[in-house]
């Protein structure tokens, strides 16, 4: 049973809420005790005027829990000692000034400071829209806009890509739709296929500097740092950052980096909701298959605002072309790189390490990890393969205890590896792993990959020796 003493609105609410979860008893003033429907599960004691604690029409059974909202239902010099020294052992939540064993003191100030937080939060998300089109609409028409996604785009980076690009595009505006590296994924390359998706790859720096130099705006998308797993320059500053990763500072003329959404695709879609922008099935699917997986099917860390975003899409999707995105045709290559990881695989006390000497494209780890995570006794994975001289990994993990991406990024720094809590990944150089790669480039591939293999070891097993 909750029992809560209060004579306010907030007092009632609580009371509603814990009703609930089991049987609650409200004791209040009568003269102040906001009209209400009667509350299921709440028992509600109006009082004529304040009494002691010991004449009230309790149950002689104790409370689960104490909820003092205000003590102005009782009477006497110390009413919320009464209180204390009656139900010794049982909890007390409350926003009043208590101290001592058992009492839960919330600070009004922190809960107005995180109400509001929360309400500016929605204010972002909701006018972000609007200075979003109103920045474009300051443009001149026919201006070209860049937009950029990271290095080696996932579906989050080119779904909410597509969806900046036919945006601007519908503002009378020229878009190119950008990225450094490779798509390799098959589902990646379905995406861009049956999507047909306009993204362009560059490769030299001249081509870098030649969109930079023609693009009246540049704005990035599901990444804010230039310079760091794309093919931005470091000194560049963009006008327009869209991310859902959190950041400390971001340099922009406008900054929409919200991490309370669990993938940039919500993001997008939520500012689109608040726009006169007539939505596709191609867009809304690009969006979908980009939120579906940076949050693994909802089985990863979500939000309510991905929910709610992938709700709305949901009216638009077309499951034909999802479907053929989803299901594409594996390549030989790629399962032979699985039979080698299942070959290859060590394990490191609930870390599973997968090397693989022969890399068909660097997507096939992403498979390989999201494939071996599920393997009993296991938590943590990480698939690694030499390409260009540099060691690419892709890790997961279901333990709690650990931030893979802050790991990892401490370990090799400066953007060469780095990720999400329970999603990471990178792409470290030969020179962070050998003190002298070798000048052979099969011989520096295998050292490469040995010291990989050893200090992922290394990283990993301090966990272990630690608990034993």
């Amino acid at each position: 049973m909750f029992l809560v003493f209060g004579s306010n609105p907030l007092a009632v609410r609580l009371s509603q809420w814990c009703a609930q979860r089991q049987r609650c008893v409200l004791v209040g003033l009568a003269s102040t005790l906001p009209e209400t429907d009667p509350i299921e599960q709440c028992e509600v004691i109006a009082l004529p005027e304040p009494m002691p604690l010991a004449s009230l029409p309790l149950d002689a059974g104790e409370p689960t829990a104490i909820l003092l909202i205000d003590p102005n239902a009782l009477s006497g010099d110390a009413p919320i000692e009464a209180v204390r020294n009656h139900w010794k052992d049982v909890p007390i939540l409350t926003t009043m000034p208590l101290e001592g064993d058992g009492v839960d003191l919330i600070s009004v100030d922190d809960v107005s400071y995180t109400a509001m937080q929360d309400r500016i939060r929605s204010w972002e998300r909701k006018d972000g829209a609007s200075v979003l089109h109103h920045y474009l609409s300051s443009v001149p028409e026919g201006s070209n806009v860049a937009i950029f996604c990271h290095d080696n785009p996932d579906p989050d980076a080119l779904g909410a890509g597509l969806a900046m690009y036919e945006l601007v595009s519908s503002m009378g505006l020229e878009p190119q739709l950008l990225y450094g590296g490779m798509i390799e994924h098959q589902q990646n390359r379905a995406m861009l296929n049956v999507l047909d998706i306009p993204a362009r790859r560059l490769i030299l720096d001249w081509e870098v500097s030649d969109v930079l130099t023609d693009a009246a705006v540049v704005i990035t998308v599901d990444f804010h740092r230039p310079g760091a797993n794309n093919i931005l320059p470091d000194d560049c500053v963009p006008h327009i950052v869209i991310d859902h990763h959190a950041s400390e500072g971001v340099a922009a003329d406008l900054s929409m980096v919200h991490p309370e959404f669990s993938a940039t695709s919500s993001l997008v879609a939520s500012m689109l909701m608040r726009l006169d922008f007539e939505m596709t099935p191609r867009v809304a699917t690009a969006l979908a298959f980009g939120i579906r997986t940076d949050t693994l099917g909802f089985t990863r860390h979500f939000n309510p605002v991905d929910i709610r975003a992938l709700s709305w899409l949901n009216a638009w999707v077309d499951s034909d072309m999802m479907r053929s995105i989803e299901e594409p045709p594996r390549s030989k290559e790629t399962l032979e790189a699985f039979a080698e990881a299942l070959r290859e695989r060590q394990q490191i006390g609930t870390t599973l390490l997968a090397p693989l000497s022969q890399l068909p494209n660097r997507d096939s780890l992403a498979q390989i990890a999201d494939f071996l995570l599920p393997t009993e006794g296991i938590d943590s994975v990480i698939v690694f393969g030499v390409r260009r001289s540099k060691v690419i990994l892709s890790a997961r993990t279901t333990d709690p205890t650990i931030h893979l991406g802050r790991m990892l990024s401490e370990r090799w720094p400066n953007g060469q590896a780095g990720g999400h809590k329970a999603l990471a990944g990178g792409q470290v150089l030969f020179e962070s792993l050998l003190e002298a790669p070798p000048s052979d480039p099969d011989e520096a591939a295998l050292a490469a990959l040995m010291a990989m293999k050893l200090a992922l070891g290394d990283l990993f097993s301090r966990g272990v020796d630690s608990d034993d």
